[in-house]
């Protein structure tokens, strides 16, 4: 998802009961348990839902969700069906959106859902969805996956602009380029040290950190509670989400 170049083409894989989506290359960019297409299968995407730790649950389906990057629209299918939030998200390639829609189960638009074919940078930019976001879900790479297509202070500046007083941005940053703590350090200089937490790394290499428009320091037995119940809500890992997630303040 470059803006510079051709996009890529946009292909797919199937491997057991698991469909991979492909930007012209072997690296994954997606993927979707083909008899549960609205679950989430990838452990990092899952984390990427981690905001639910912080805001009241029985607030949740009155929320607004947004993603930059629709991927395989593993995001935008399980904040749209399963947590039945309003839900847009953002997409730069017209043959992603298509691929999800034909392939990935992805469902037409409609009063809690929009897709839209849009640059993330301007979208983040531009005043119309100013702090009206809870949930702001950022995952921007390209075909080659090296790093974050978008990752300045300016960028991340602009995603907190986006969120309500209590909303959460939740970014996957992955690359074989090793920018992780200069990519952390934008965030941090952008939402405050005491704002900001971090997961783990993945196996494969992901790690995912949660940024809070108004800081909160819950206690850890607190933590520890909201997991379960997210848990017994939702098909999501969360009690395991405690043990990997710190502040960094």
């Amino acid at each position: 998802m470059t803006r510079r170049s051709p996009l890529p083409d946009v292909n797919f894989s199937d491997h057991g009961d698991v469909r991979y989506l492909h930007l012209g290359t072997p690296w994954v960019q997606g993927s979707m348990l083909i008899d549960q297409p609205y679950d989430i299968h990838l452990d990092y995407v899952q984390r990427m839902m981690a905001w639910l730790l912080f805001v009241p649950l029985e607030r949740v389906a009155s929320l607004q969700a947004m993603q930059l990057g629709l991927g395989a629209g593993a995001l935008t299918k399980f904040c749209w069906k399963h947590v039945r939030m309003k839900t847009t998200a953002i997409e730069l390639n017209p043959q992603v959106i298509a691929a999800c829609r034909l392939w990935f189960k992805l469902p037409p638009d409609s009063s809690r859902l929009s897709v839209l074919l849009g640059d993330a940078a301007e979208v983040v930019s531009h005043g119309h969805w100013r702090g009206q976001i809870d949930a702001l879900q950022v995952d921007l790479y390209d075909h080659e996956a090296a790093a974050p297509v978008l990752d300045s202070a300016d960028f991340y500046a602009h995603c907190r602009q986006l969120l309500s007083e209590h909303g959460i941005m939740s970014v996957n940053l992955f690359g074989r380029s090793h920018r992780y703590p200069e990519s952390l350090d934008k965030i941090v200089s952008a939402f405050g040290a005491k704002a900001v937490w971090v997961f783990k790394p993945t196996r494969e290499g992901n790690t995912v950190v949660l940024a809070l428009r108004t800081p909160v320091v819950p206690q850890r037995g607190a933590l520890s509670a909201q997991a379960e119940a997210i848990q017994a809500r939702w098909p999501l890992p969360a009690a395991r989400w405690v043990r990997v997630l710190k502040p960094v303040a």
